[in-house]
């Protein structure tokens, strides 16, 4: 039973999280109060996604880094940049929307990637070992790059931050290790499978709380608000986009073409969430709840347009034949 539910939440993850931002808007006077929860359910999430992981991988990573620097550079470098340069273009002068934009940018990446890298056959190895290294560096790389980027424009707390992303996602993904390596994976068979349901709706019910967290921002459309799901979704669609073209231009395969896509265009987007709503004024935090109606989407198209371009090298590959 647990099985057949999560392939059907897996078969609806492009709607889970629009869908629950809307229902977290909807339903923000009974569920708001309810927000102190939300770093224990990600918690929880962190812990179940990395019972999959174990220390081979980090191995994996240290002897082959190539394909783990492009990602870094994707993730933490080069598409920041991107979000601060095309942040100040849309919205001069005003800091905190330009924060929320770079906040959603420098978060590691998508735990949920393994999901896509899995349904479209890519290189778990380099998933795995990214994601890994990516999650244990986040709680230094995400205070500060965002110092960094916004300095003293807006009031942050780095010990807090730093604080929240160790017990949230590094102390969880550590445990799930752990229980890994001392099972020699079983514990994925055991525990993982079942809990891998709970995960997928405990997404669900995080993006819902931080929906109804922010719903004053959301609940009133103005202009304001429209021209920022345009800029996140530009921003979200060339994540994606720009993952591709680099891989391809290094002539990666096809296998991690496809992890490079997912870890370079995902983001862990429930973490800039909590992380913005926790730490941040709820301006900060809207263009990343935005970035939640996006996501899941981009990522389904994203992974049609990486069937179509194996099917035309396939193609290519026979003629040249």
């Amino acid at each position: 039973m647990l099985q057949t539910l999560n392939t059907q939440l897996q078969k609806a993850m492009p709607l889970i999280t629009p869908t629950s931002v809307i229902l977290g808007v909807l339903l923000t006077t009974y569920i708001k109060d309810f927000s102190f929860l939300i770093p224990w359910i990600f918690a929880f999430m962190t812990f179940s996604g990395s019972l999959s992981s174990n220390f081979q991988s980090l191995k994996q990573a240290i002897f082959h880094p190539f394909s783990m620097i492009i990602v870094m550079v994707i993730l933490h470098i080069f598409m920041p940049l991107w979000a601060f340069g095309i942040g100040h273009l849309s919205f001069r002068g005003d800091a905190h929307t330009i924060t929320g934009l770079v906040l959603g940018m420098i978060i590691p990446t998508g735990i949920t990637s393994v999901i896509w890298v899995s349904i479209y056959k890519g290189n778990m190895a380099v998933t795995l070992s990214i994601i890994l290294i990516d999650t244990l560096l986040s709680p230094f790389i995400v205070p500060f790059t965002l110092s960094l980027f916004v300095g003293q424009k807006v009031e942050m707390d780095i010990i807090s931050i730093m604080n929240g992303l160790l017990w949230m996602v590094v102390v969880p993904s550590i445990l799930g290790m752990i229980l890994n390596q001392m099972t020699k994976g079983k514990v994925q068979e055991i525990i993982g499978a079942k809990l891998s349901p709970f995960s997928k709706l405990a997404l669900g019910l995080v993006v819902m709380l931080n929906g109804a967290v922010i719903a004053p921002h959301l609940k009133h459309i103005n202009l304001k608000l429209i021209w920022i799901g345009i800029v996140v979704f530009f921003i979200a669609f060339t994540g994606y986009l720009f993952s591709i073209l680099i891989s391809r231009i290094l002539k990666r395969d096809r296998e991690t073409t496809v992890a490079i896509t997912f870890l370079g265009g995902m983001r862990n987007i429930s973490a800039g969430a909590v992380i913005a709503v926790t730490y941040f004024p709820a301006s900060v935090a809207t263009p990343v709840i935005i970035g939640m109606l996006f996501q899941q989407v981009l990522a389904s198209l994203f992974g049609s347009v990486l069937d179509k371009l194996s099917k035309q090298t396939k193609y290519e590959k026979r003629s040249i034949a």
